[in-house]
């Protein structure tokens, strides 16, 4: 009976455990054979366990995730409120941020887009419970040495066009936009993302400022243009209102906004009309701003296909709030405000893992619709220039075929050249019954199989609420219903594709 000194949790693979303990029997049989007695098992090597993070789940509600923290450290408990996705948009990874945070080197809460407003709301509580400060910062989350530019120190870079991808009868408005790297020696793989620092639309710093009656403060204006955020309302803000409100009704309500779930809904002229009556210093004001965060686009293009350049797929957004019109900041800054020669801040976000196939002979499958489709534009531009072999299939979906079908053209290029094997799309306005992505997979649920079992990588981009987790119930499906599997048998096979890295999500 051969007898395990090495424990199954230490963090090694089978055939390493296997190698250490043939290793080590033989080491203390031999002292035996010698007639030395073996050495105690407390003098051999102590092996750490690899720490599990079962909350690691991006398909898990985030009170499910919390749930299994229950009881851990502040920073494990922070990792938990997080989305999971290891995305990068925050800079770091969820289990870094969450160490950034809880050792008190990192102040923003806010930086996990995908989690949103929830994940923001839960950090901010479980650092109440228990103020970051004391825990020890982990070498991966403590700030590295700047070598060039990054997110500390974004390249001025030049747009070089910016056009719209949707035609004249879309309800969207999709920006192409294609910026110069120049001599910034920045460089980037297909799958990585590209930080954007925006600059905040010209007519609502006139109105914050107006309000807070610092108009024609130029200085300040220059501040509130480039450096502020004003979308996000900041408790030091509602505290500062409602201490120089000489209105007792308007501290009150400004105050009672503090921890409401009303706040979502608010902007900072938004507060700042709430207390017309609060006397702002400028420099008060300024300094209960957070400052203006980078948006993390998925590149559109590969390096190898358009030297010198990166090219981003940027949907507009906008949304009624009453009287009010409420605009994305980035996403309106290239619709609408910039013009070709106008100089944008960015830096080069590497990806965590979404990376086309290591194996050129690979098959690749993506579901990318709306602007889900930019990495995988990337992914085949990356792909032709390689004259890489392996089968490529895009299931692509929007609303409306004639003016929503983004890259059109390209794609229908890029098929006939043999280059994407399959293209599937669904346009989910075009007919009575709305058809998505998800419903074309499960259409061709057989052949999709088939290209699994050959060894093809899967990736997914888009809206992490729904669209993902669609695809991901229809993948699990198709995995049950073809490859001829249980339930259970289904979750751990496509499980074991995400583990084994062939399973990818760039989603926010």
């Amino acid at each position: 009976m051969s007898i395990s000194i090495i424990p199954e949790s230490a963090p090694f693979n089978a055939e390493q455990r296997a190698w250490l303990n043939g290793f080590l029997a033989g080491w203390t049989g031999m002292h035996a054979t010698a007639g030395e007695a073996a050495p105690p098992t407390a003098l051999l090597p102590v092996v750490e366990a690899e720490e599990d993070f079962p909350w690691h789940d991006a398909n898990l509600a985030i009170n499910e995730r919390l749930a299994l923290a229950e009881g851990k450290p502040l920073e494990r408990r922070l990792m938990a409120a997080m989305a999971q996705l290891d995305c990068g948009a925050c800079g770091y990874v969820c289990k870094t941020y969450s160490e950034a945070i809880a050792c008190g080197s990192e102040s923003n809460l806010t930086l996990c887009s995908p989690g949103g407003k929830e994940t923001a709301k839960t950090l901010k509580r479980l650092v109440k419970e228990t103020p970051a400060g004391t825990a020890e910062l982990g070498e991966a989350a403590k700030p590295q040495a700047a070598g060039g530019f990054g997110r500390s120190n974004p390249y001025a870079a030049k747009l070089v066009s910016c056009g719209n991808l949707n035609g004249a009868a879309s309800s969207k408005h999709t920006s192409h936009a294609v910026i110069s790297l120049g001599d910034s020696g920045l460089a980037y793989e297909a799958g990585d993302s590209l930080g954007v620092y925006p600059t905040n639309c010209p007519k609502l710093v006139d109105e914050v400022l107006a309000q807070a009656d610092f108009a024609g403060d130029a200085t300040l204006r220059d501040r509130f243009l480039n450096d502020l955020n004003l979308r996000d309302v900041t408790e030091e803000l509602l505290e500062l209102l409602a201490s120089t409100a000489t209105d007792a009704g308007e501290a009150a309500t400004v105050t009672r906004l503090v921890d409401s779930d009303d706040l979502d809904s608010f902007d900072v002229l938004d507060v700042l009309r709430l207390a017309p009556s609060a006397r702002l210093d400028a420099e008060r004001l300024a300094g209960a701003l957070r400052p203006i965060a980078p948006r993390l686009y998925s590149i559109a293009s590969s390096l190898k296909a358009h030297p010198g350049e990166v090219h981003l797929t940027v949907g507009k957004a906008i949304h009624r709030g009453g009287a009010r019109l409420y605009k994305g900041v980035a996403s309106t800054m290239f619709a609408d405000r910039l013009a070709p020669g106008a100089m944008v801040r960015v830096f080069v976000q590497p990806s965590h893992g979404f990376k086309v196939p290591a194996d050129p002979e690979a098959p690749m499958i993506m579901v990318g619709p709306g602007t889900g489709i930019a990495p995988f534009r990337a992914f085949l531009e990356e792909r032709q220039a390689t004259s890489a072999a392996g089968k490529n299939w895009l299931f692509f979906g929007d609303q409306h075929a004639a003016d929503d079908f983004l890259y059109e053209q390209e794609l229908k290029q890029m098929q006939a050249a043999g280059l994407l094997t399959r293209l599937s799309t669904a346009f989910s306005r075009d007919q009575a019954e709305k058809v998505y992505v998800q419903d074309r997979m499960r259409e061709h649920g057989e052949t999709l199989w088939q290209w699994l079992e050959e060894g093809a990588s899967f990736y997914v981009c888009g809206d992490a609420k729904r669209m993902a987790a669609d695809v991901d119930k229809a993948l699990t499906e198709i995995v049950a219903t073809h490859g001829k599997q249980t339930a259970a048998g289904a979750v751990a096979y496509v499980a074991s594709l995400k583990k084994r890295g062939r399973y990818a999500r760039d989603v926010y």
